[in-house]
């Protein structure tokens, strides 16, 4: 895979070995590869270690990492949590973990007394001060031990609640500073993961950041979103910079309209608290959809670095109107599950959901038009969607094309040909699908659509790494190009805010039903027949 810093990502820095498992190569401009990837020695500290997150994702990737050789032998993890766990009890957590849900099964041995060998845990109670400096001499043991040289790398894998909290005591026990300024001496860095929500909206958006910001400066601030360390969504910009065939197309004179979609089977699954306070713009829309937005229709940047991808990406959503109350009802849906069947099971109505209101009115399905006020973008509509509880699982950005200028073939009596579509899927199945009409074989003139359709598991002889692969080695290296910026969250609520504002004062249209295992509302097909265009069906 090429990403859009041209870097190499764990995958294919080996082959595979008689067991399945991922081997470093032997190819020497490879092994330069992996090597130009490999972060200093350092300490990973995931706080909530005992957590879903890390059971699920974290532990997985860093094995992984192992595995493909992109992690140094002095490489260390420590858990930090509320859970009374000793060093040998969290080693054997992780190795189930690992072994469960791990992309390369089963754990290879020789691989896991390696990693395990750098793994240790700390109880402690977030508002425990002495927890924290307790934490603090044992990062210092570890660096003088396994020589990691004072480099650590903090993932808040804890509800956004506690965020505030935890960076405050992480400043107080001297963890935060990096170099000459901490306060037990050495040098080495310090770096800290956020995960989303970033805020519930504009003001608590930028709380949150002065918060973070009194103890880390923003460099130091990874805004993890995982959709950005997919490999679609990384090769998005090596598709549009990299072939002549497409840059130039690639503006308001070829392309009709967008369509970003992203589609759940699952339902809230249990997190009827926090979904019924949040909402499908809140969860979706304002990161991973807008960032969808951002890097599709970004200008070309100076340089594929941080700063420059990250500025390109804030000046497309600065380009984006927020909307007035009048056109929030004209231009967004949002809509709420009933009861319904997906994939062949029974699924209950949203407000049947436990810790969710009967009356609730939070949205689980959003469609909105959005306009891009650049000289590219102006008069391209982008719709976007997303919901729970849909008709099938499917991330994808898709690109309608403007017809021919001339209906050619419609006066020689054939039937109109459908658009053209470059479809860019983003999951369950990453890869590019164009679209375009072609004769069928046979006397007289029939056109019918046809697919060219690229996949990325059928033409690479590699398996694509895990989204959180790809972004903690970023973290660990130091490279910021795939982590959101504050501006970028402050100008994508700024988007947001109005039309959640215009929803609760019921000024922004009302709430729409939708069974589930449909493709939403019938409101969000009318939104696009009004502009004579109907949703792809991923």
């Amino acid at each position: 895979m090429t990403t859009v810093t041209g870097r190499t990502t764990p995958a294919q820095a080996g082959s595979a070995d008689d067991d399945g498992h991922r081997t470093l190569a032997a190819n020497p401009l490879r092994e330069g590869l992996r090597l130009e990837r490999m972060p200093e020695p350092c300490t990973m500290v995931i706080i909530g270690a005992t957590g879903d997150l890390t059971e699920r994702k974290l532990a997985p990737a860093l094995y992984n990492l192992m595995l493909g050789g992109f992690l140094p032998a002095e490489f260390t993890v420590v858990g930090f949590a509320r859970r009374d766990l000793s060093d040998e009890a969290f080693r054997e957590h992780l190795h189930n973990s690992i072994d469960h849900y791990s992309r390369n099964k089963p754990v290879k041995r020789s691989i896991w007394e390696s990693f395990s060998r750098g793994i240790e845990y700390q109880r402690g109670e977030f508002h425990d001060t002495e927890a924290w400096h307790a934490l603090a001499k044992r990062l210092d043991r570890i660096d003088r031990d396994r020589g990691t040289a004072g480099n650590r790398l903090f993932y808040l894998a804890v509800p956004p609640v506690l965020h505030a909290e935890i960076v405050r005591q992480l400043g107080a026990a001297g963890l935060a500073a990096s170099g000459e300024h901490r306060p037990s001496g050495g040098r080495g860095w310090s770096r800290v993961i956020v995960e989303k929500p970033f805020g519930f909206d504009l003001a608590s958006a930028r709380q949150l950041t002065r918060e973070i910001r009194e103890v880390f400066d923003e460099q130091q601030i990874y805004r993890i979103d995982h959709y950005l360390g997919k490999e679609t969504v990384q090769n998005l910009a090596v598709f549009r910079f990299g072939n002549g065939l497409f840059e130039p197309i690639w503006n308001r004179r070829y392309i009709d309209s967008v369509q970003i979609t992203v589609a759940e089977t699952v339902g809230i699954e249990g997190r009827g608290e926090f979904y019924d306070q949040t909402g499908a713009l809140r969860d979706i829309v304002q990161n991973h959809a807008l960032q969808l937005l951002a890097i599709f229709a970004m200008e070309p940047p100076v340089e594929f670095k941080a700063s420059d991808l990250r500025d390109e990406k804030v000046k497309v959503l600065r380009g984006v109107k927020p909307m007035t109350p009048s056109e929030v009802a004209e231009a967004t849906v949002r809509g709420q599950y009933v009861s319904g069947w997906v994939e062949g099971e029974r699924v209950g109505a949203y407000r049947d959901e436990p810790e969710v209101a009967p009356d609730s009115e939070r949205e689980t399905y959003v469609a909105l038009r959005l306009a891009i006020q650049s000289w590219r973008w102006a008069g391209v509509p982008f719709y976007l969607r997303t919901g729970k509880a849909l008709a099938a699982r499917a991330t994808e950005i898709a690109v309608q094309f403007k017809a021919a200028p001339l209906a050619l073939f419609e006066r020689a009596g054939a039937q109109p040909m459908e658009p053209n579509i470059l479809a860019i899927r983003v999951q369950p199945d990453e890869g590019i699908l164009l679209r375009f009409g072609a004769k069928v074989p046979g006397p007289g003139l029939q056109i019918r659509g046809v697919n060219m359709d690229f996949r990325y598991g059928s033409s690479f002889a590699v398996d694509s790494p895990d989204a959180y692969e790809t972004l903690l080695l970023d973290a660990m290296i130091g490279d910021a190009s795939l982590f959101t910026r504050d501006d970028e969250v402050e100008r994508a609520w700024q988007i947001l805010d109005p039309i959640l504002n215009a929803w609760s004062s019921g000024a922004g249209g009302p709430l729409h039903f939708y069974g589930a295992g449909t493709w939403g509302p019938p409101a969000a097909d009318e939104l696009l027949e009004r502009d004579g265009r109907s949703w792809r069906r991923p």
